[in-house]
């Protein structure tokens, strides 16, 4: 992108100009790089809950309090973005159009995870030979995911997305009534016209600071991975981790396999390189999967998608509605998970078995969506479509499933970088020249591009 735009001011004279503007891409050493750093705390997390397991319990406050502080802006973030991208837009239409082509790839792609999960759990039938007894269960183990499970129904998720009032997503931090608030804010600027630019250039400057906050919070990203690492070792233990190893194996397997071959070709058909995008992602992809909350790396993602190239309100609107409605890495585990648990109890699903089984997962996976445990929960609520596969069986994966968590919230992650940059690429709002050339160097923060995101460096960028 700067090296076209050098060329256009050489033709008129502005070389100088364009010198002055370009970023300087000094590397940063090894070391500081922050996924080297969360690597290295990764590992050496793995290794204290391994050495010290009673002493690793203690860390998880720690590692559970980067999580609530992303979390606090998270919410500002998304309803900053989503209406200063649509207040700015003069076709409204376009938004409505972003929006469906959205949720066409969200559907093609969870069905796509649903079924390939299915197939896997079919032709590797994990889970036979441990002959289950669904009397040697204790029930109170997965009473209270069971409860919450009873109580969702696709009905609730959609009246849930109309808040009771204008503050109570922000305090609760639920990301669809955000969303729904943001999309009428931004069409009612846009309609505005010049009477609604104050508040827009009010928020465009708020966003500013909210992501500077995302900054400072992200210095102790590698400890909070530590912490994170340490407690699920130290609590769960290899031991466990290796009696229902064949299955963590398989969820893990299949989850590498579907980023590379179905994302990868969906980013192949919109002329990216999935290797370029995972390198680029990297830091944000790793920290999520030793955290095992996809949601804290969003406001740095979406940051980032803007960088490459994909316009202010499909970054907005894809993004978000994608921790909804697109949960590849949720949906493979479901699927995976039911049939191993049906292999375990000796239980033989039919063909139409599993195909009902399939389209009810299409509802609860959108069901759980922004629940704690929200993957568990909604196989607690599709089980009961199974009589023969018994609720309580779900204890058989509780010992495991924090290590299933960590490879669901990094391909859940994966997933909605990917879903935002075809939809950008399928409606014509990503700078292609200027996505190809910075995939193709990779992100390097400097003191220069820390600033990208402000009001005056974009105008700049404009004027190029």
């Amino acid at each position: 992108m700067m090296a076209t735009s050098e060329g256009k001011h050489a033709a008129s004279g502005g070389m100088a100009t364009a010198d002055v503007l370009a970023p300087r891409q000094v590397k940063k050493p090894l070391y500081r790089k922050l996924y080297v750093q969360v690597i290295v705390a990764v590992v050496l997390g793995a290794v204290l809950g391994y050495v010290y397991p009673d002493a690793a319990l203690y860390l998880k406050p720690y590692g559970d309090a980067f999580v609530k502080a992303i979390k606090v802006v998270v919410a500002p973030i998304i309803f900053t973005t989503i209406v200063v991208g649509i207040a700015k837009m003069e076709n409204i239409r376009r938004v409505a159009d972003v929006g469906i082509k959205a949720l066409l790839y969200f559907e093609v792609a969870s069905t796509l995870a649903l079924i390939i999960g299915m197939a896997v759990g079919n032709v590797w039938k994990i889970g036979v030979g441990i002959n289950a007894d669904p009397a040697a269960f204790d029930t109170k183990a997965v009473e209270a995911y069971a409860k919450v499970a009873k109580t969702m129904n696709l009905t609730d998720f959609f009246m849930s997305m109309i808040p009771t009032s204008f503050a109570e997503p922000f305090v609760k931090g639920d990301i669809m009534p955000v969303l729904f608030i943001a999309l009428l804010l931004g069409a009612a600027l846009s309609m505005a016209g010049e009477r609604g630019r104050p508040i827009v250039s009010f928020l465009e400057a708020a966003s500013v600071g909210l992501f500077g906050m995302v900054r400072i919070i992200m210095y102790v990203a590698p400890l909070a991975a530590f912490c994170a690492m340490a407690f699920t070792v130290g609590k769960y233990g290899v031991k466990t981790l290796a009696d229902l190893g064949q299955l963590v194996a398989s969820i893990y397997l299949v989850s590498v396999l579907f980023v590379l071959i179905v994302l990868g070709g969906f980013l192949r058909l919109c002329g990216f390189s999935v290797f370029r995008v995972l390198n680029y992602f990297k830091d944000e992809i790793l920290f999520v999967f030793a955290a095992t909350s996809a949601e804290t790396m969003m406001p740095r993602s979406m940051q980032k998608l803007e960088k490459v190239g994909v316009a202010k309100e499909v970054v907005g609107l894809v993004m978000p509605g994608g921790f909804s409605f697109n949960m590849d890495g949720t949906a493979i585990y479901m699927t995976m998970a039911v049939l191993f648990l049906a292999h375990a109890f000796n239980v033989e699903l039919t063909i139409w078995h599993q195909l009902t089984v399939l389209f009810v997962m299409l509802f609860t996976s959108k069901g759980a969506a922004g629940v704690t445990g929200g993957g568990f929960i909604a196989l607690a609520a599709t089980l009961p479509v199974l009589d023969s596969v018994p609720v309580a069986g779900l204890a058989l994966l509780l010992g495991v499933d924090r290590f299933m968590a960590e490879i669901r919230a990094a391909t859940n992650l994966t997933s909605n970088i990917v879903a935002t940059l075809v939809v950008g690429r399928w409606v014509g709002a990503i700078d292609m020249e200027k996505a190809r050339a910075e995939l193709k160097a990779g992100f390097i923060e400097t003191a220069e591009t820390r600033a990208w995101d402000q009001p005056a460096n974009r105008a700049m960028q404009a004027a190029e």
